[in-house]
């Protein structure tokens, strides 16, 4: 019972129940031996039965409100809940007020039945793409735990505890690949939506521009029910899976994406285009020069910089010495920017996505390798200088689709036992749900299927 779908049979036909679920979970979550401490950073167990007890009784009494009551899943601690301080993976803000009011994107799960397991760990500020926290511990990759390997970031605690079965998926955020990459590095999906398809009010913001608000879950149906609900789609049942047999993948072998890609990172994508053309699809090369120009749009420090800054210049004055340094520097960096430095990015972006857009309009999706990266370990990030050098390669080819506003998703393509490895899909602005649909059909060729 790994799906959101099998679990809502279970509960459906009696196999189960949604105290059953949350107790498995939180038994996971609580395990000495497991990564439950470092993935979460608050755990809210008695709400969580609380809440599973509600759903088994109006499933009983045949008013569950809808399919997925009763189903446990976990939120990324920069979400707000009623009653509860927002910290953001961060201690400068541990002694900020309580949130009057629960984010409208959780609202929408909770009304649907799913119970919240509790808070997950991530970067401080959702600023980087490693997963490492100082203050809360930093939870490890499934991948070769002996090693200790970052689990990718910022939902760092989200894939983990989905990686590990502490419930059915796991609500992040997404502004550089804050979904897809810790998807990627811990062998998960991880969807982000078009910015504008989930309501951002009650998450704590990076980038107002960039940010937008995704699930991490076991399957790419997992992650479009979750997508639905949060949207406020009035129909959360995942889109039927596209035909492969004709599909048009763009393949941009010819950008930076494809650059310095891990030994690993090759052969399971190599692996996943020979079976994704053997069952019917068909890979054509896209050029996408625009991609290039990218680097110097964002030269003078990019959106999340500048807007990171105007955020926090009055708290870092206050709790300087509450940052973790190397989250600190990223940020810091906006305080260079000028009015005009943001105005000329804001038309350059405008441009390579009105250009980009005509070159893609052909194709059902644009594949590329999630990160060039396999899970790095630990102690390869422990001085300011790889950290960037690597943050930078894993956030390189997930932020090309924040930057052009478009909806992508990481699905696992690497064969079970080996380092994981992300297969990316990046759709059209607005197109999400086709996306989705696409999403399903190249999983099941990877996967065999759910």
């Amino acid at each position: 019972m790994k799906t959101i779908d099998a679990a809502a049979r279970a509960l459906a036909d009696g196999g189960t129940t949604a105290a059953q679920l949350v107790e498995e979970a939180l038994g996971r979550i609580a395990d000495p031996a497991g990564e439950g401490a470092r993935a979460f950073v608050e755990v809210q167990a008695e709400a969580a039965r609380t809440a599973a007890g509600a759903m088994d009784s109006l499933r009983r009494a045949g008013r569950a409100p809808g399919p997925y009551a009763g189903i446990p899943i976990s939120i990324k601690d920069l979400f707000d809940q009623t009653g509860v301080v927002t910290r953001a993976g961060s201690l400068a803000l541990r002694d900020a007020p309580p949130a009057t009011a629960t984010a409208p994107a959780i609202a929408r799960l909770q009304r649907a039945g799913f119970v919240v397991l509790g808070r997950t760990n991530m970067v401080e500020f959702a600023f980087s793409g490693t997963g490492l926290n100082p203050h809360y511990g930093t939870p490890l990759s499934p991948y070769d735990r002996a090693t200790r390997r970052a689990p990718g970031g910022s939902s760092s605690g989200a894939a983990v505890a989905v990686a590990d079965g502490m419930g059915f998926g796991g609500i992040g955020s997404d502004t550089g690949g804050s979904c897809r990459v810790p998807a990627a590095l811990c062998g998960v999906a991880g969807f982000k939506p078009t910015a504008r398809r989930v309501p951002l009010a009650g998450a704590f913001p990076l980038s107002t521009t960039l940010d937008s608000i995704g699930p991490l879950a076991p399957s790419a149906a997992c992650c479009a029910i979750l997508d639905a609900v949060m949207a406020g789609d009035e129909d959360a049942a995942p889109p039927p899976a596209a035909s492969l047999d004709g599909l048009r993948l763009g393949l941009p072998s010819s950008t930076s994406l494809f650059d310095g890609l891990a030994p690993a990172v090759i052969a399971a994508f190599e692996l996943a285009l020979r079976r994704l053309e053997a069952a019917g699809a068909r890979l054509m090369d896209v050029a996408l020069p625009e991609l290039a120009e990218i680097p110097a749009a964002n030269a003078t420090g990019g959106y999340a910089a500048a807007e990171a800054w105007a955020l926090h210049r009055d708290l870092i004055a206050r709790a300087r010495d509450l940052y973790d340094p190397l989250i600190l520097a990223r940020i810091e960096r906006g305080s260079g920017m000028s009015a005009a430095d943001l105005i000329e990015l804001g038309a350059a972006r405008a441009r390579i996505i009105a250009a980009t857009a005509l070159r893609t309009a052909p194709f059902d999706a644009i594949v590329a390798p999630t990160c060039p990266l396999t899970p790095p370990a630990i102690a390869e990030l422990s001085t300011a200088e790889s950290f960037n050098r690597i943050n930078l390669l894993l956030l390189r080819n997930t932020a090309v689709g924040n930057f052009l506003d478009r909806c992508s998703i990481s699905l696992p393509c690497h064969t079970p036992g080996e380092a994981p490895v992300g297969l990316m899909l990046m759709g059209e602005n607005g197109g999400d749900r086709r996306l989705l649909a696409v999403a399903r059909a190249v999983e099941g060729t990877l996967t065999g299927g759910e």
